[in-house]
């Protein structure tokens, strides 16, 4: 009860008007996280990209295979990405790739920080279309949380960004969707030093360069072990939440990713992506 109620309040104060959700649609949309294994699919799923639609997230477009994958849509979560243009040159970069566009993108964005990407939404190309999510994170009673996700008002706990872009696939009206580069093995290189510094290694399909690496390592000194592992324990239940409120309405989400630590949604390989697209 004392969720429902919290979730309610949150939604009720920090949420802002989202874009419409969308009509079904007919193409079955993959998602693309930045994981390492998205560099197998980047080699071996070429044939699929002509049946599917693609969703890139974070700093995708900061890799040089950004414009040969062309994705149809985009999202982006951390305030980073709306707090660091100033002092972070890949975030600049981020926004100077975007701009660069020129095919057809929807490109969502959250909506609490509509006021400040104004200037940035103007220097927008207009193939690309720029549309509204809220990260309000919702708990509690069945009907109430599916009310407010169906609403656009918040989604299941954000902890990572493939959360909302799971969430914005089904508001762009996706009826099958499938994950690739979802690895989320960041166990696999958590660690504490002597120091008692938590170290975690996040490598990505693309090489991190120097700078990205330090703002990493300062984002993580203040935070200790407990913190951290109770954070992924967030993120992994809400994909459970994701798969129970998809379920619901009758989405299917497989995860495609080999060796992806995600335990919430049935599991393919590349080869049936397209026989399971079209069941």
């Amino acid at each position: 009860m004392l969720k429902s109620v919290l979730s309610l309040a949150k939604a009720v104060i920090r949420s802002r008007r989202p874009s419409p959700s969308c009509a079904p649609q007919e193409r079955p949309v993959i998602i693309m996280g930045n994981g390492p294994s998205l560099r197998s699919f980047i080699d071996e799923g070429e044939p699929l990209r002509e049946d599917f639609d693609l969703m890139a997230v974070n700093f995708a477009a900061n890799a040089e295979e950004f414009r040969a994958l062309r994705p149809q849509l985009y999202i982006l979560a951390d305030p980073h990405f709306f707090n660091g243009m100033a002092k972070d040159p890949n975030v600049a970069r981020l926004w100077e790739n975007l701009r660069a566009v020129t095919w057809p993108m929807t490109l969502w964005l959250p909506a609490n920080h509509r006021r400040l990407l104004w200037a940035i939404i103007g220097s927008l190309p207009k193939n690309i279309t720029v549309k509204w999510y809220n990260l309000t994170p919702v708990e509690g009673h069945t009907a109430l949380s599916r009310l407010l996700i169906s609403s656009g008002m918040g989604m299941p706990r954000p902890r990572n960004v493939l959360i909302p872009a799971i969430m914005m696939a089904m508001r762009s009206g996706y009826r099958k969707i499938f994950l690739v580069g979802a690895d989320h093995t960041w166990s696999r290189s958590l660690w504490v030093d002597d120091e008692n510094h938590v170290v975690s290694v996040q490598p990505h399909f693309y090489k991190d360069n120097e700078k990205e690496k330090q703002r990493v390592t300062a984002e993580y000194a203040g935070y200790h072990l407990h913190d951290i592992l109770q954070s992924l324990t967030i993120a992994f239940r809400s994909y459970f939440d994701i798969r129970s409120y998809a379920d619901a309405k009758g989405v299917s989400i497989i995860n495609a990713t080999p060796g992806s630590f995600i335990d919430a949604f049935p599991r393919c390989d590349y080869a049936q992506m397209r026989q399971l697209s079209m069941q």
